[in-house]
């Protein structure tokens, strides 16, 4: 079995090696950059299964990559800092990332979450419909295997896109406002930037465009957004 390549990306030398050791005893193979432009070139000539990003970075910094990161591919991200604001993982996690790690972290709880993220990936994978399962127009949520498809095709939602996605889908035809979204969907606290959610819905309608689906995500301005079984 091929080996799981993992990139990742902080200034901080001792860090990298760290997370590099504690990786490559699971059996993975990484790659380490000291800073973002590095990663990102060596991912355009060859994608990696995950990356691990850290937000302070010299010229590119960890979130500008991950949302570069995020025009192109699904790849799963775990961003790493010592930044521990509930706003500052709010920006993580709603510009795409899978999981958002404060420093200083334990390295066997960041390989616990590494496998997490491709134990999900091969659940994921295998096909099932399931009472629970919803349906929207031309959209099928599949709630256990967490992916959602469209007109024969996968939507590659991210996790995050994913519960913002189901979230609507179950209030069918009522308006969500974005407070509701950040606390029910992240548990985040309702006095940080309610408009962090506006990005995600964006790349969520520009993949349900790519399928030629019938389902629209409405903004209400001034107040969230609502998904309509009605076409």
């Amino acid at each position: 079995m091929e080996k799981k390549l993992i990139y990742i990306a902080d200034d901080e030398v001792k860090i990298q090696e760290l997370i590099k050791m504690f990786l490559e005893k699971e059996g993975y193979e990484v790659k380490v950059f000291s800073e973002g432009e590095g990663l990102l070139e060596a991912f355009k000539n060859r994608p990696s299964d995950m990356l691990i990003l850290d937000i302070m970075m010299p010229n590119l910094d960890g979130l500008t990559l991950c949302s570069e990161i995020r025009k192109e591919s699904n790849v799963p991200i775990i961003i790493i800092s010592a930044k521990d604001s509930e706003s500052d993982k709010i920006t993580g996690l709603m510009l795409g990332s899978d999981d958002y790690m404060t420093k200083p972290f334990s390295p066997v709880e960041l390989v616990l979450r590494v496998k997490s993220i491709f134990r999900r990936m091969e659940f994921e994978k295998i096909p099932k419909t399931i009472e629970g399962d919803i349906t929207i127009l031309d959209v099928t949520i599949f709630t256990e295997g967490r992916y959602a498809v469209c007109n024969g095709q996968d939507l590659k939602l991210t996790p995050m896109e994913f519960n913002l996605l189901l979230y609507l889908s179950k209030n069918v035809n009522r308006a969500v406002g974005r407070e509701e979204l950040l606390n029910k969907v992240w548990g985040f606290d309702s006095e940080v930037d309610t408009r962090a959610t506006d990005d995600m819905i964006k790349r969520i309608r520009k993949k349900l465009l790519s399928t030629a689906s019938a389902l629209k995500i409405e903004t209400l301005w001034g107040f969230g957004f609502i998904i309509s079984d009605k076409v």
